[in-house]
């Protein structure tokens, strides 16, 4: 590495002085600089090689985490930016000056009376050109007024108006239809290509000067010509006409002129180009050199702090028992006592901090156990409101994945889940409202068809103590459930025991007002005492029905278990019906029996299937979809129409007493339902179907199999 530098340098030196005597003597220059550029380049390879492998092995250095590579980085940027600042600005000034020099060994003033003429002729040129465009359109302007019939004789008229040598009218595939022309034009006219034929077709004129063969230079115009004709729609006008031999000789003696003086000035170019090349070679070899220089030094440089960089991974991984001897006085020495003191006081610190961290774990497991064996949620604020601890029974009441609410403020729970947002407002306005006192509110939580009824204590934790809030819930939705189906239950006891008595006497005193009178009256007030008496029987029976429901839903029911074949109990509840084209029965095969009662799981399917016939009972396309599925967590069996659905105001209490959208129900259809399911240890879900209807599903546990033996 040290020769090659010393080599470069060597090199680099011969070059400056080679370039100053080739400047003085051109046969000097031209014989030896192909050898000069073949020597220089043979180096600048090899420097190249040299330092793109001392970068790679910088590379790998670095991706393995070797001390001094990055210090190498930095040394080799620092000699890169200093050998390449100045001499980029000697190089452009070198190239400026070498580049004003050659110039000035030649005329600037010829080369731009050349140029300029070049450009009057070619301007010339031009502007015969747009002539003959204008006479062109002119001539197909013409043309397209008159008949086709009259173009013939018309073509050579028009020709001889606009002093044009040669004019040819072609169809629009290119045919000859008639050609005019001077003594001067050729026998056959020039018969366009088909591209130009399409360009012509496209409604856009061409216009060019072409130089043919014994003839010149002429100008072609190849226009369309519009007709109004239905059997044909468009022709093509072809006008040549020659470029006067003067201009055309004096424009071909500039440009043959003017291509002479820039072959002259090759030379120039490669002159440059050769200067050029010979200081860029230079510019490379000394940002090269450079950069093997910064590696050599960063190697130098490196190797007294491998010993510290040992050491510090040693202490980062934990082993402070790494102690280094000082060699010198100098700064390095002071920095190696400095580590060594170092060392020793954080393996005192460990030591201590060891003992202490043992505790703190020992309280927070402590801590965290009673928090998770709590029957209530509890999450712990700061004093901004952000989520310090909450235990895994507070996610799961709240029904979020664990995590997704630590370190967050309570007004950011809406953003992390959206259906805590009304449940955080309402929890912190409380908190705002009552300060430093403790608070207890009732709030419900959830979306419609979910909702649940959490039981909320707020506290302020003592400033002594440390600063923050507490926040303690209970979910007793199912307690209140409970209780409201319990007062349901009473109530239906004693509405059926104090109804049901006077019942029967007063059906009975009707019947015998009827029987007794009836023969007494004229047939006017018969007829009206019959219809009494039918009325007050008739409201009589329907009180007994509403007062048999209520006993039905107060009785708790008894259920005798039994392995019941669903799809087959669904099939004989629907034999009582007619089944109308608008049922349809998705039955499961293979479905594995249910654990339930037969009779009262017949009265289920009953219900359902009334009710969703009482729903279609107003439409014009009734469509009920009877359906029995196998899940992991039992046997599903769901009955769906395409009614109006449910109203969203009853979708929470669609199994109380009296929660019903019929005109004359009691309500308590649903409710039954809904007790009979959970009697055989099952679950009843109602969900609206969107856009229309609705459905009922529930699920069974699956009878177990029991083994016979043969």
């Amino acid at each position: 590495m040290k020769y090659l530098v010393l080599l470069g340098f060597g090199i680099g030196a011969v070059l400056v002085y080679l370039l100053s005597s080739a400047s003085a003597n051109t046969e000097l220059f031209a014989r030896n600089f192909p050898y000069l550029l073949a020597v220089t380049g043979a180096l600048v390879t090899a420097l190249l090689v040299l330092v793109g492998y001392q970068i790679i092995q910088l590379r790998h250095k670095i991706k393995h985490g070797v001390f001094g590579a990055k210090l190498t980085v930095r040394l080799m940027l620092v000699f890169g930016l200093m050998a390449l600042l100045p001499g980029a600005v000697v190089y452009g000034v070198s190239v400026q000056f070498l580049s004003k020099s050659i110039e000035s060994w030649f005329d600037v003033r010829v080369d731009n009376a050349l140029g300029s003429g070049l450009n009057l002729g070619q301007a010339v040129l031009d502007n015969l050109q747009r002539e003959l465009t204008k006479k062109a359109e002119s001539m197909a302007l013409a043309l397209a007024d008159q008949p086709p019939a009259a173009h013939i004789h018309l073509l050579n008229t028009l020709r001889e108006q606009s002093g044009v040598q040669e004019a040819t009218l072609f169809s629009e595939r290119g045919k000859i239809i008639a050609f005019a022309g001077n003594e001067r034009a050729g026998m056959l006219p020039m018969i366009p290509g088909n591209t130009i034929l399409w360009q012509v077709r496209q409604q856009q004129p061409y216009s060019r000067i072409e130089s043919i063969p014994n003839r010149g230079l002429l100008v072609r115009v190849v226009v369309p010509v519009n007709l109004l004709s239905f059997t044909e729609n468009i022709r093509v006008l072809q006008l040549m006409q020659p470029v006067p031999p003067k201009l055309a000789k004096d424009a071909e003696a500039v440009r043959t002129a003017y291509q002479d003086y820039q072959e002259l000035s090759l030379s120039r170019l490669g002159l440059k180009r050769l200067y050029g090349l010979t200081l860029t070679l230079i510019m490379l070899l000394a940002l090269l050199v450079m950069i093997a220089l910064a590696f050599l030094i960063s190697e130098q440089m490196a190797a007294p702090l491998r010993a510290l960089a040992k050491g510090t991974r040693a202490v980062a991984k934990g082993d402070f028992t790494q102690m280094h001897p000082v060699h010198s006085r100098d700064e390095l020495g002071i920095l190696t006592q400095s580590f060594n003191r170092m060392t020793r006081q954080l393996a005192e610190a460990r030591n201590a901090a060891e003992v202490s961290r043992e505790q703190i774990e020992k309280s927070h497991a402590y801590l965290e156990n009673i928090l998770a064996n709590l029957t209530s949620g509890v999450v712990a604020f700061d004093e901004q409101l952000q989520v310090r601890s909450i235990n895994p029974l507070a996610e799961q009441i709240l029904d979020v994945t664990a995590g997704t609410l630590r370190g967050a403020q309570l007004y950011q729970w809406g953003s992390r889940a959206p259906a805590l947002a009304e449940f955080a407002g309402e929890i912190a306005a409380q908190f705002k409202l009552h300060g430093d006192i403790s608070w207890r509110q009732q709030i419900e939580y959830g979306a419609d068809g979910n909702k649940r009824t959490l039981l909320v204590h707020g506290t302020h934790l003592p400033s002594g103590v440390d600063n923050g809030y507490v926040l303690v819930f209970d979910d007793i939705t199912h307690l209140i459930k409970a209780q409201r189906d319990a007062a349901w239950g009473e109530v239906a006891r004693r509405l059926a025991h104090e109804i049901k008595n006077p019942l029967t006497p007063i059906q009975l005193s009707a019947e015998r007002i009827q029987h007794k009178f009836a023969s007494k009256l004229d047939a006017a007030d018969a007829e009206t005492l019959t219809r009494s008496t039918q009325t007050i029987v008739n409201q009589v029976s329907a009180m007994k029905e509403m007062v048999n429901a209520f006993a039905e839903y107060a009785r708790t029911p008894t259920v005798q278990l039994e392995a019941i074949e669903l799809n087959a109990l669904v099939r004989e509840v629907l034999s009582m019906y007619e089944p109308g084209p608008g049922m349809v029965l998705n039955l499961a095969a293979d479905l594995p029996q249910v654990l339930g009662d037969r009779k009262l799981l017949r009265q289920v399917i009953h219900n359902l299937l009334q009710n969703a016939q009482d729903a279609l009972a107003d439409s014009h396309d009734p469509h009920i979809v009877l359906t029995t599925t196998q899940s992991e967590s039992g046997v599903q069996f769901s009955i769906a129409d395409n009614g109006p659905g449910f109203p969203p105001a009853l979708m929470e209490r669609l199994f109380e007493p009296y929660a019903t959208t019929k005109p004359k129900g009691t309500g308590l259809g649903l409710a039954i339902v809904k007790k009979i399911i959970e009697e055989h240890h099952g679950m009843i879900r109602i969900e609206n179907i969107k856009p229309h209807g609705a459905s009922v599903c529930i699920r069974l546990p699956v009878a177990p199999i029991l083994e016979t033996s043969v």
